[in-house]
């Protein structure tokens, strides 16, 4: 058993705050053996808190709270644009920061963290519906109205309620390996990854469901990783063109097939990096890339390491 200390999270109820959004990193963050996460939900005060949608939430913990935590998620709330947050909610979130943690908004939560000022000057995301009014309220953030999520780093945003699972387990990702952000979406049925940079809501003018077609086919490819995987033999599954699965394909993932492709097999080897004794050579023959040095580059350019480092920082066998 390992004696590594458990890293800290807490997830902030405001007043109006959404259910789902408050559900979603409680969830996917939740203590438990596979998760080496402690998880505190807190408020304004402790006590009652008026949720949205009918719901009320009664917390254990008040805002010294973020004073303890590592990552701060800030779910959405109702009528984002007309009320701002408390001031001692603002002034709570910019000394958390100041002392090094995360912070992270799902949704309408943007407007919250907006509030502080950390995000002026930076790419962020809202729900679809709220874009504009985030970037008429502040006009310093480079809102970004076509993406799932956004990093910045130290502080991070995401759209509408079902990217805010994009957007935890991306930070899983990040924190603890793709094997175990693989988990986590195994138990909430979750897709296991999907790219922030992927649209949040794409406009369709055909009847033809598309984008379900293409999400068999991306499936089906997952399962052949190992095997040649080109544009025609994607579109011959998919039973598209090659220009029409190249044209669909980047709407719906934010991805060209290839660069998804290619993603999928640094995604397979780094699991196989973290999961198994398998050498470098080895797994880039199994994802399908073929030679070492192959897997080499693309994971210099995808994650910016080198696999030898990436299987030090995340084997489960450390």
């Amino acid at each position: 058993m390992s004696s590594t200390p458990l890293r800290r999270v807490a997830v902030l109820v405001l007043e109006g705050a959404k259910p789902l959004d408050v559900g979603i990193p409680a969830q996917v963050f939740t203590t438990r053996a596979s998760m080496p996460y402690e998880v505190r939900v807190c408020g304004a005060a402790p006590g009652l808190v008026t949720g949205g949608d009918g719901l009320s939430y009664h917390v254990a913990h008040g805002l010294d709270v973020l004073d303890w935590a590592e990552t701060v998620f800030i779910p959405g709330y109702r009528a984002p644009d007309r009320d701002d947050p408390p001031p001692a909610v603002v002034d709570a979130l910019r000394a958390a920061h100041a002392g090094g943690a995360r912070l992270a908004a799902i949704s309408t939560g943007a407007f919250a963290l907006a509030a502080t000022g950390l995000l002026d000057g930076r790419r962020a995301t809202t729900h679809w519906h709220y874009t504009r009014a985030l970037m008429e309220k502040h006009p310093l953030i480079r809102v970004d109205e076509n993406v799932l999520f956004v990093d910045e780093s130290s502080v991070l945003t995401s759209a509408g309620a079902a990217s805010g699972i994009d957007l935890c387990l991306h930070i899983l990702r990040g924190d603890i390996g793709v094997a175990a952000s693989n988990h986590a979406a195994r138990r909430l049925v979750a897709a296991p990854y999907r790219s922030g940079g992927q649209a949040q809501f794409v406009p369709r003018s055909v009847s033809e469901p598309l984008g379900e077609r293409f999400a068999a086919t991306r499936e089906w490819a997952l399962h052949r990783l190992g095997e040649p995987l080109n544009l025609k033999v994607l579109a011959r599954h998919a039973a598209v063109s090659p220009r029409t699965l190249s044209r669909r394909f980047v709407e719906d993932t934010g991805y060209t097939p290839m660069q998804w492709v290619t993603r999928a097999r640094v995604d397979a080897a780094r699991e196989l990096l973290e999961r198994s004794e398998r050498s470098v050579e080895q797994i880039a023959a199994d994802v399908g890339l073929g030679t070492g040095a192959n897997l080499r580059l693309h994971f210099q350019h995808v994650l910016g390491t080198t696999p030898s480092e990436y299987r030090r920082t995340f084997s489960q066998g450390e």
